[in-house]
């Protein structure tokens, strides 16, 4: 007689693992039901990724068991993972640039032609075209190099290597990272497929409304420790934050004691063809300012244009009562503007330079007396905001690769903070960060304008701009809709503004 299957598929009991003194878990247990969703969260450094590595057998438990399919495994390695049926979808897409799609999806499993050393060329075809039709109902060319492919063309390659196996589990680590919303959205559709087909889904990501839309379950690790698991059913977003933080959500955002004062930066009737038009405005001393609207509203480019990224083909920009014009950003830094671009590591960081290099890079005047840098006192401003900041790090001589996504985003902040900027131009201040960070970053811009910088703040996260912002901006069509105070402001209606359904409900009234 055959024992049926268990209901749990995954099972991880009492784990513990050490890297030196430190300790990365401390008796976590985890237990994944088959056929469901599993969401997996917690901040930077909670145990996520110790976790993950060590259920892909990258390392070895220093105490605790690992169940998979009801085996208990005494040594896991990567192969034996994955022939027990457990894939995962790494963050870094790890396909081979130069391969085309053929080669990467059948790469150390090609096919042969029967009594042959040839690769059968055209099973390597149709198994491809039948998985990407069944699943994404699209077809990659055969020949493209993946190099060549879009960030989403590439997460698909790399899941259709996982479903040729046929797997029990797949495993998706931070997946829309590097995505756009409709490309989330095709991805969303995916794993619900997959779930309806019976392959379970672990999901990591920082996005915890991803978790509340797609999961049936969810583990919240803090610390090294599991701190809670509930079903999605009986819990909320914000639930599972404050479990996360071991704080009461609503302490997520600071409260600011000090009311605006004068303009420091006043835009007036300023567009440009084809991205905004007669977008006017007033930033004031010691406000914070949000801004929203869709993809192609013309909020981000607008933005850039402020910081001499993008050119305005007519209207005027004045900065502390002098008309200005930065055609360029060293023009817009001398203005004392900032910018913190959403693509940290493209745009706002050198990665292969240390904290300190990238903390002074904007400021080495500052610190330079007769052609010569004085180190002393750029190391004693680095320190200084790695304190302030709390940005957790080795040492200020640390290469920023080596830093978590959030302690990144601190140090890009660091770098204007270093040249005492008046005016910060926030893009997308927090995405791709855990919520601890989230929370150090708010902190951050309240102190900013308490201090009496002003503040704009770029932000597809209608929550976060309620609760950080005094007034919010709504961009619909390279145009400003509509001016609301935050604390009259509600998710429902900044949404049916941002995609144009509260225009559409008026004009039928």
């Amino acid at each position: 007689m055959t024992t049926p299957p268990s209901d749990t598929i995954i099972r991880l009991d009492g784990i513990e693992k050490s890297f030196g003194g430190a300790k990365a878990l401390s008796g976590v247990s985890l237990a994944i039901e088959r056929g469901t969703v599993h969401g997996l969260v917690g901040q930077n450094g909670a145990g996520k990724s110790t976790l993950i590595k060590l259920l892909a057998g990258l390392h070895q438990p220093d105490a605790g068991t690992i169940e998979i399919d009801g085996e208990r495994l005494t040594h896991i390695t990567p192969h034996a993972v994955e022939s027990l049926g457990i894939h995962f979808i790494h963050q870094d897409r790890l396909l081979v640039p130069t391969f085309t799609v053929g080669e990467a999806l059948f790469l150390g499993r090609e096919p042969r032609i029967a009594g042959t050393p040839f690769l059968d060329r055209r099973q390597m075809q149709r198994r491809a075209r039948e998985v990407l039709q069944r699943y994404f109902g699209l077809t990659l060319p055969n020949s493209a190099l993946i190099a060549d492919l879009s960030t989403a063309e590439k997460q698909i390659v790399q899941i259709t290597r996982a479903l040729l196996d046929q797997p029990k589990v797949l495993v998706f680590d931070e997946p829309t990272a590097a995505l756009v919303k409709r490309e989330a959205d095709l991805l969303f559709q995916l794993i619900r497929r997959l779930r309806e087909d019976g392959i379970t889904v672990i999901y990591i990501s920082h996005y915890l409304q991803e978790i509340e839309a797609l999961c049936d379950r969810v583990t919240v690790l803090r610390n090294g420790r599991d701190v809670a698991t509930k079903a999605l059913s009986e819990t909320s977003a914000s639930e599972i934050a404050g479990l996360m933080v071991n704080r009461e959500i609503g302490d997520l955002f600071p409260v600011r004691e000090k009311a605006p004062g004068e303009p420091l930066l006043t835009v007036d009737r300023l567009s440009a063809p084809g991205r905004y038009h007669d977008v006017s405005l007033t930033l004031h001393r010691g406000e914070v300012l949000g801004l929203t609207g869709l993809l192609g509203s013309g909020a981000k480019e607008f933005l850039r244009t402020l910081f001499g990224l993008e050119t305005a083909a007519s209207g005027t920009v004045t900065v502390q009562g002098q008309a200005s014009w930065q055609a360029s950003p060293v023009q817009a830094a001398r203005r004392r503007l900032a910018l913190v671009p959403e693509d940290r590591r493209r745009h706002g960081v050198a990665l292969d330079l240390s904290v300190k290099e990238n903390t002074t890079i904007a400021s080495l005047s500052r610190f330079t007396r007769l052609g010569l840098i004085d180190r002393t006192a750029e190391e004693s401003e680095t320190d200084r905001l790695i304190t302030r900041l709390q940005v957790k790090t080795e040492g200020r001589e640390a290469l920023l690769r080596t830093l978590s996504g959030g302690n990144q985003q601190k140090v890009a902040i660091a770098k204007w903070l270093s040249r005492q900027s008046d005016i910060y131009l926030l893009d997308e201040p927090t995405v791709g960060v855990d919520i601890a960070a989230k929370v150090e970053i708010y902190a951050l811009i309240a102190e900013l304008a308490e201090k009496g910088a002003g503040v704009i703040v770029l932000s597809s996260d209608l929550n976060e701009l309620i609760g950080l912002t005094d007034r919010i901006l709504i961009f619909f069509r390279g145009e400003i809709l509509r001016m609301v105070t935050s604390e009259t402001a509600t998710v429902d209606a900044l949404l049916a503004d941002v995609t144009g359904s509260s225009e559409l409900t008026r004009h039928a009234g």
